[in-house]
């Protein structure tokens, strides 16, 4: 029988114990937390990881739970356009409690969940099978997935060069519900982005299901460090700093209470490791998600990438069999996915760039650079990509 650990149950964590489930595989799934539990917030589903999605799990429900999006345009906080709105879109929003539902719901009877197992030390070695411990337990398997974040402790014993940083912004979400928006019809529920200096400020409408109430996810995001402050007073800030932006900033903002909001700072790893997989006696180690490529979340692509990670190896890595297959075909994960993360980091770091733009001459160039740098970043490497036959 073939074996693996799956460390982590968030969003990457839960993909590739349902895939590998699904190829065969009997996983564990190690939680640190007492209960897998989906963070109050939603996301953008951009068409790579809707395809890696559906390439997982044909029969998930996707269509059921992810509403689609239209391009809302970017805007100044004026409310001039910066970039048109198109009436189509290439993405779509999901709330993350439906999300996890639904992977949850993927796992079926081959995967055993383990909660508050907390990984604290890995040994690998040529003839040695991988091992997680805590400290009081140990779990041997032929596979182990680090999908335990951006703190992953399992890649900073096996690639301690790469490290977590701040990125220099913070950022806070939040999902406002239905039936606390002041319209249902236009206004907050259009959607849309708007660039500030330093400041920047994206709303997505969720559709009517989502989590069962629909509403508007939010995200603000203002160049510095993480705030101290209670989330009541960090959102009496917020209201502050994007006071007179046009609507419906101001509205989502009055409608989001305390208990919404989700304050975090921006991290990322500098520099990405230079390998995501680590050979261990018949087969070994992998980074997978934020804990092989963290990066800001200006274009919304961590779990989409996370995602492609775990499509990517359910097909290199689903059907091997411990030995020389499966250390090959971690290796080739490994050449698939470092370039391809390493793209994505860039793209990233040049919407930093527009959003970090500060005096006249740096907006001006900004302001006239965005329609073209826009489309590109959030069609170009996104949109082609399809999963490895």
């Amino acid at each position: 029988m073939r074996t693996a650990v799956v460390v982590g149950a968030g969003l990457a964590g839960l993909t590739t114990a349902g895939a590998l489930a699904r190829s065969g595989w009997h996983v564990v799934l190690l939680e640190s937390a007492e209960r897998v539990a989906a963070p109050p917030t939603a996301l953008v589903l951009w068409p790579n990881g809707r395809r890696a999605l559906e390439s997982l799990d044909p029969d998930g429900g996707w269509s059921m739970i992810a509403s689609p999006l239209a391009d809302g345009g970017v805007r100044r906080p004026d409310g001039q356009w910066l970039v048109a709105p198109r009436a189509a879109g290439a993405g779509s929003a999901v709330h993350l409690e439906d999300l996890y539902d639904a992977l949850v719901a993927g796992l079926g009877d081959r995967v055993e969940v383990r909660t508050g197992f907390r990984v604290t030390t890995i040994l690998t070695g040529p003839g040695l099978r991988p091992v997680v411990g805590d400290g009081r337990t140990e779990i041997e398997a032929d596979l182990v997935v680090a999908a335990d974040g951006i703190d992953s402790t399992i890649r900073r014993i096996l690639a301690p060069g790469s490290v977590a940083v701040g990125s220099g912004f913070a950022a806070w979400q939040a999902v406002v519900p239905g039936y606390r928006l002041p319209s249902r019809s236009g206004g907050p529920a259009a959607g849309g982005e708007t660039l500030g200096v330093g400041y920047r400020f994206v709303s997505v409408p969720l559709g009517d299901r989502a989590a069962g109430h629909g509403g508007v996810y939010w995200i603000a995001t203002a160049a510095g460090a993480p705030r101290p402050e209670s989330p009541a007073t960090q959102l009496e800030l917020l209201r502050r700093w994007f006071a007179g932006w046009h609507p419906p900033v101001g509205e989502l903002l009055a409608a989001t209470h305390a208990g919404d909001l989700v304050p975090r700072e921006v991290r990322e790893l500098r520099p990405l490791p230079r390998a995501y997989a680590f050979p261990s006696g018949p087969g070994g180690v992998v980074l997978l998600g934020d804990a092989a490529h963290a990066m800001p979340h200006h274009l919304g692509q961590g779990a989409c990438l996370a995602f492609e990670d775990a499509a990517t190896l359910r097909s290199l890595a689903g059907e091997a069999t411990p030995g020389a297959g499966l250390t090959a075909a971690l290796e080739a994960y490994s050449r698939v996915r470092q370039p391809r993360a390493a793209t994505v980091v860039r793209q990233t770091q040049r919407m930093s760039a527009v959003v970090r733009a500060r005096g006249r001459l740096a907006l001006r160039a900004r302001d006239a650079a965005l329609g073209h740098l826009r489309p590109r970043l959030l069609s170009g490497p996104f949109a082609e990509w399809s999963p490895p036959a």
